[in-house]
């Protein structure tokens, strides 16, 4: 509504001194409009928005009684637009400009629209009218100190035109990058003031610096949790001075027992920082809120180049088809693992966050550090295990009532409200945490949680350790002539029986409930859910608490296998078995033992003369190893490609050494096919060779549907071609993760939004 529409407002008094008719109506109908936005209440009662100091839209006041206060004191100035009382917000600068400019007849400074005026309206939100000559309220005292900021040159007249917020923020991103101690910050803000006119407006301190920019932090919550893990005090239970699991104290017993002044230390806090602001965040700022929609608004040609191509969220927008017709929804993936912050100090330390990230914004966009958001810090010293849901609760409930509710959320770049839902899409985990997460024991014979208790994995009577062998033929075809074999691997056996289908997130859930398993934030669920999972056919732990979000189980991919720390594994023990690498090589005199009781391969016995095991086909002599290792200290590869693989040569041992997963990344796709051509027999490179090949295609920007059925077709018989080679010990559970990722790619799209780098790094 133009201002023209609303001239009324500010003709409340006649020229004989009595109420303008037409300004009472106005007032009835201004009250009658905000009674019917709900939203803007605070029960029956309104924001004032008369003219005296108290009040100016902070009071919170009955109707009469704003009606009375108009009637006395009239309206605030420029106050055209009811966005206190349910119409539309303005975010945009430009608009807020525009509007101020329609509104008082004043021009406004061009300068003004800098990039830091900007991002003081982003962080303001739609509910501020950029009305400085307004008295603020305490909560939005910030605003305005940084919009000044914004404007307020650091000296009159100073040639570059840099004002007070620009060499604040330099100076924070300096002390990030180089690490200054605070005293060095106030030191050097204290020298720069004292190389400028007198004039200037420097500030003085970190303690000022952080005053400043307070207001464009986000919120966080400090949250006590028992300091066994066992539960946080929180809601119902935020009163509570014992932990109800374990009876340990709340708060540490203070050393000051006579003061008067009681102080209350809790053994352990979490942190948690609340998500809906940061996503409306996104809708608020330019520069990311036109991203938000990118993945309904690309083109599609039948090519996965991202989440929003592939069937798990195609399956997603048919089922939740309310969710789908509103574009700006959220739909989100949660990474979470564990860093030791002190590891170089030596002091045992383990502490996980859990990241969120938005798959609305483009490749190019959503896995980048700053669209990842840091939703929670479970803190140590401990590794959490299965108790991490205890410490996820706050995010849980926060998605709940985000997909149920929603929360309206003002897009800059449409210039209106919606209503923001959001959906967690996948977890995206090592396999420790894949455990944590999902609640499926990722340990022993039951360690896949895609085929369950349909594995064939065994103990070895002499590693003692669970092996793999011989579980790939099942993938195979039926007619497939090595089902018949029973020489090649183990002996004396064939295959008929076909692998099992993968269960679907009902069938799962329906399973956990026969169980009985519990949410380990319930009362007696530690003992439940042990008593359940002594079975040697269950591999559940317990009831994880993602099925608490009311569309989980619906979801055709909920946990992510990571493709980074598999690949990592399998590199790692293909490379230290083929160089025979001391303590980490595959193959030793278990090992062959081992092998001598399953599989028909006598020229890998142990002679009974010499007592010594013969060299295996796959293993690289002395000369050999040199060879390769020398190769490998003098390869070059293009700056920013890969680390200086040079540096992990030890050649006095023939072995590498501090290969970090990225490393492994690129000799396991690049390198392998070239490193082992004419060391290694072709029986042995050939496979290997395309397991190197299997990894390059799968980890693509761009793939295909029917490219992925090929490879899950393929990945089979590689593996069963590895099983003809390698020995039994060889095969653990990571040997056999690369069965089903052909499969996941298939249904979630390319693997660069669904692995560890962006989280680790």
């Amino acid at each position: 509504m133009s201002n023209s529409d609303r001239e009324w407002m500010y003709a409340r008094i006649l020229e004989d001194g009595f109420i303008n008719p037409k300004f009472i109506d106005g007032v009835e109908n201004f009250v009658a409009f905000a009674k019917e936005h709900p939203r803007c209440m605070d029960g029956e009662k309104l924001r004032c928005p008369c003219n005296h100091r108290k009040c100016r839209n902070k009071n919170i006041l009955d109707e009469f009684t704003i009606m009375t206060h108009l009637g006395t004191y009239g309206f605030v100035p420029n106050y055209y637009r009811w966005y206190h009382h349910g119409e539309s917000y303005i975010s945009n600068p430009s608009v807020l400009n525009d509007h101020q400019e329609e509104a008082s007849g004043e021009t406004v400074n061009p300068q003004s629209h800098n990039a830091f005026r900007s991002m003081v309206f982003d962080v303001a939100g739609p509910s501020y009218n950029g009305n400085v000559e307004e008295d603020p309220n305490p909560t939005t005292q910030h605003i305005y100190d940084m919009l000044k900021a914004s404007e307020q040159e650091i000296w009159t007249g100073n040639p570059h035109g840099h004002t007070q917020l620009f060499v604040v923020a330099r100076l924070l991103n300096l002390k990030a990058e180089h690490h200054f101690s605070e005293r060095l910050y106030d030191e050097l803000c204290q020298f720069i003031s004292e190389l400028m006119p007198s004039d200037n407006k420097m500030i003085d301190s970190f303690y000022g610096t952080k005053k400043l920019m307070r207001g464009l932090g986000l919120p966080v919550e400090k949250i006590d949790c028992c300091k066994n893990g066992c539960m946080l005090y929180w809601r119902e239970d935020s009163e509570l001075i014992n932990c109800k699991f374990c009876s340990h104290p709340r708060f540490k017993r203070s050393k000051h027992q006579r003061s008067k002044k009681k102080t209350n230390i809790s053994y352990k806090k979490m942190y948690y920082f609340p998500l809906t602001p940061r996503l409306q965040r996104l809708y608020a700022s330019n520069a990311t809120a036109k991203h938000m929609r990118w993945h309904s608004e690309h083109e599609r040609d039948g090519v996965m180049r991202h989440p929003s191509d592939s069937p798990a969220w195609k399956h997603f927008d048919q089922t939740y088809p309310h969710f789908a017709s509103e574009v700006r929804n959220v739909r989100l993936g949660l990474s979470t693992d564990g860093f030791q912050p002190f590891g170089q100090s030596g002091q045992q330390y383990s502490s996980w966050p859990v990241i969120v990230t938005p798959y609305n914004l483009p490749p190019w966009m959503c896995m980048k550090d700053e669209y990842m958001f840091l939703s929670v810090i479970v803190p140590g010293p401990k590794n959490p295990k299965q108790k991490i849901d205890v410490f996820l609760q706050p995010l849980i409930e926060e998605l709940k009532e985000l997909w149920e509710v929603g929360v309206q959320t003002y897009d800059v770049s449409s210039k209106n409200n919606f209503q923001m839902q959001v959906a967690l899409m996948w977890t995206i985990s090592d396999f420790l945490a894949y455990s944590m997460l999902s609640g499926w024991s990722t340990a022993g014979k039951l360690a896949c949680p895609y085929c369950m208790k349909d594995s064939d994995a065994f103990s070895l009577s002499n590693g003692r350790k669970v092996s793999w062998f011989d579980n790939h033929r099942k993938f195979l075809p039926p007619d497939h002539t090595w089902r018949k074999n029973k020489k090649w691997f183990k002996k004396g056996q064939i295959v008929q029986k076909v692998a099992s289908t993968e269960q679907s997130g009902l069938q799962i859930l329906r399973e956990i409930e026969d169980l009985g398993l519990m949410k380990v934030t319930e009362l007696c669920s530690d003992k439940v859910n042990a008593r359940i999972s002594k079975s040697s056919l269950c591999g559940w732990k317990k009831r994880s608490i993602f099925w608490d979000l009311p569309y989980w189980k619906t979801n055709l991919i909920r946990h992510n296998l990571d493709v980074m720390h598999i690949e990592k594994n399998v590199f790692d023990n293909i490379f230290n078995t083929i160089m025979n690498v001391k303590g980490k090589t595959k193959d030793n005199a278990k090992s062959r033992e081992d092998l001598k009781v399953l599989c028909n391969r006598p020229e890998l016995h142990q002679d009974e003369t010499t007592k010594k095991y013969p060299k295996a086909c796959y293993m690289l002599d002395d000369n050999a190893k040199k060879v390769l290792c020398k190769w490998l200290q003098e390869l070059r590869f293009p700056d920013g490609y890969v680390s200086n693989m040079g540096r992990c040569v030890d050649m006095n041992k023939l072995k590498l050494f501090g290969m970090k997963s990225h490393d492994c990344h690129v000799f396991m796709q690049r390198l392998i096919p070239i490193a082992f051509r004419d060391l290694l027999p072709r029986n042995v490179w050939e496979p290997l060779t395309e397991l190197s090949l299997f990894f390059k295609d799968l980890t693509s920007t761009s793939i295909t549907e029917e490219h992925m059925r090929q490879l899950e077709r393929n990945i089979p018989l590689i593996l069963t071609k590895l099983e003809r080679i390698f020995p039994p010990s060889f095969w653990d559970s990571m040997e056999h993760l690369p069965i089903h990722l052909a499969y996941e790619a298939r249904l979630a799209g390319p693997v660069q939004e669904r692995w560890m780098y962006p989280c680790e790094r």
